[in-house]
């Protein structure tokens, strides 16, 4: 007997679709930029900074889907997130890349909105924390899976740059066509929003968002390319820190979300961004690429703790906002994404470690935001504004 399709499978398949298309664009991104465009830390600037403009227009999406099922919307955004990787390596120019890299970010963005406003959702609050971390687990084990593909590919069959993405993205296109022929259109608890929605009571989760873009740009964009300009990592070498990085996503996300339920928001963002404030300013001063291989690890690691910021916003939103809000915070994400692999790019080009301790103090601004997170988040306790010594209630 079939057992009957759940939103929480489709989420899991979703979770398998997404890194066998962007995590492949992601690994050999660098190397082949350099090695096939020849580019430079300023072209990577520019590159990364187009690839977040659709994120910044993530409000669009908003009005799209007065017109399209929010789920049907998401697999169609999967469909073009693998046609933009699936056609990378045909235009290996600037111009090229910029489109090709366009497309798949229309696609990644879109999808990412409409991802997390559908967790938001299906997932119940009171396992919202844990099942979101088992989500990033098993996209994590997908990751694992292309990244030893790629270094095998590498290393041992000798595959070129198109028959790697041919094989990635073209599987995450058969699969995402599986999903849109075998899952019936899941309804959703509560009608959304179909306008924007920017209110000054979620004031907090906009600017930790904020700054949760702005940071990000360090490790996706400089980090990564450190590694292969400054310590002369090659693919396979870039494919193996990935490998690491999900080996411990794989093994700690869920258990990682299990102990934001249990510690609260709060002191878990407190925790993550005393960390990235340390690793940002190794990076600047790093000159062993074994310990620089170390921070990129522990870099990557605090990701999974960026649950305590989404599931913050779930404890405190009304449920009908939340499809809308998911669109506008990304986009509010995305403001400083824009800007900042451009501008940080020409800072490179002077001082790279400048662009690392900017990523320092970026860390201890959302540390000082994070201060004002209640100890238990709800619709009446959504601010704490006492930063500094306030007793901690006894059922925190």
């Amino acid at each position: 007997m079939i057992k009957e399709k759940t939103p929480f499978q489709l989420l899991i398949l979703m979770a398998i679709a997404m890194p066998l298309s962007f995590a492949s664009w992601m690994t050999l991104l660098n190397n082949f930029t350099i090695e096939v465009a020849q580019f430079t830390g300023q072209e990577i600037g520019l590159l990364q900074s187009v690839r977040e403009i659709p994120g910044f227009l993530a409000f669009t999406a908003i009005f799209i889907l007065a017109l399209l099922h929010e789920q049907r919307f998401a697999l169609i955004s999967l469909l073009l997130l693998a046609v933009g990787v699936l056609a990378t390596p045909f235009f290996p120019s600037t111009l090229g890349l910029l489109f090709t890299t366009f497309v798949m970010s229309v696609g990644f963005h879109y999808f990412e909105t409409l991802n997390q406003s559908l967790k938001w959702q299906w997932l119940k609050k009171e396992q919202a924390a844990q099942q979101m971390g088992k989500l990033i687990a098993v996209g994590s084990l997908c990751s694992l899976a292309v990244y030893s593909f790629i270094w095998v590919a590498d290393n041992l069959l000798q595959l070129n740059y198109t028959q790697i993405y041919l094989a990635t993205a073209g599987t995450a296109l058969l699969l995402v066509l599986y999903m849109i022929l075998a899952f019936p259109m899941f309804s959703t608890p509560i009608e959304q929003h179909k306008k924007i929605i920017l209110k000054k009571k979620y004031w907090l989760y906009y600017a930790l968002t904020f700054m949760s873009g702005a940071r990000r740009q360090i490790f996706v964009v400089f980090a990564g390319f450190m590694m292969v300009e400054k310590f002369g990592y090659d693919i396979g070498d870039i494919a193996m820190l990935y490998l690491i990085n999900h080996l411990f996503n794989f093994f700690f996300a869920e258990r990682i979300g299990a102990w934001i339920g249990r510690v609260g928001e709060r002191r878990a963002l407190m925790i993550e961004y005393i960390g990235l404030a340390l690793v940002f300013s190794g990076y600047a001063l790093v000159n062993d690429p074994y310990a620089a291989a170390t921070l990129y690890v522990v870099d990557h690691l605090f990701f999974a703790m960026a649950i305590a910021m989404k599931t913050y916003f779930q404890k405190i939103a009304e449920p009908e906002d939340m499809a809308a809000t998911a669109a506008v915070s990304f986009t509010i994400n995305h403001i400083a994404a824009v800007v900042i692999p451009v501008v940080f790019g020409a800072i490179w080009l002077v001082s790279p470690a400048m662009v690392f301790l900017l990523g320092t103090s970026m860390a201890v601004t959302s540390l000082v935001l994070s201060r004002f997170i209640p100890y238990n988040p709800n619709p009446e306790n959504r601010v704490d504004f006492y930063l500094f010594n306030k007793p901690i209630p006894k059922d925190a």
